[in-house]
């Protein structure tokens, strides 16, 4: 009989990057630029069935982002850095997410996917960050055969 492994412990919460105000974006090819969101940083934890929702203030918010929690269903190990977002007339808009929150409403809740920080037992924050954004396309690609779309 072939002896199952147990998959290695996934690290707590990750300090996640922060952005840095300046008034002038830097330039050149060695920068990579995205859109900064207005709404709720959150590290989805994903470990087989398991799932956490952490906030930049590693509160555990499973219970506000479930819908978007169950929504990875990956086989192994996951952690995904994110913004959950609710769009407003092409924008979006925090008041409304709040409010959203505040009634237990996740319908309009949306996740944008920027970093996979762990994957099945290998912490990935010391590869590039195009490295893991192009690992993060992959695995959301296979789990949506196709309909993913990474900044």
């Amino acid at each position: 009989m072939a002896r199952r492994t147990k998959a290695p412990a996934m690290p707590g919460f990750i300090k996640p990057q922060l952005a840095t105000l300046k008034s002038k974006a830097p330039s050149g090819e060695n920068w990579l630029h995205e859109i900064k969101y207005d709404g709720y940083r959150i590290q989805l934890h994903i470990d087989g069935d398991g799932r956490k929702a952490f906030t930049r203030t590693v509160l555990n918010w499973i219970k506000r982002f479930s819908v978007i929690a169950g929504a990875f269903d990956l086989p192994g190990q996951a952690i995904i850095d994110g913004e959950v977002v609710v769009v407003h007339d092409g924008r979006t808009n925090f008041s409304e997410l709040q409010a959203d929150l505040a009634g237990g409403n996740q319908d309009r809740l949306l996740y944008y996917a920027f970093d996979l920080l762990w994957l099945d037992g290998k912490d990935l924050r010391s590869a590039s960050q195009l490295a893991r954004k192009e690992l993060l396309q992959e695995l959301l690609y296979s789990q949506n055969r196709g309909t993913c779309a990474l900044q």
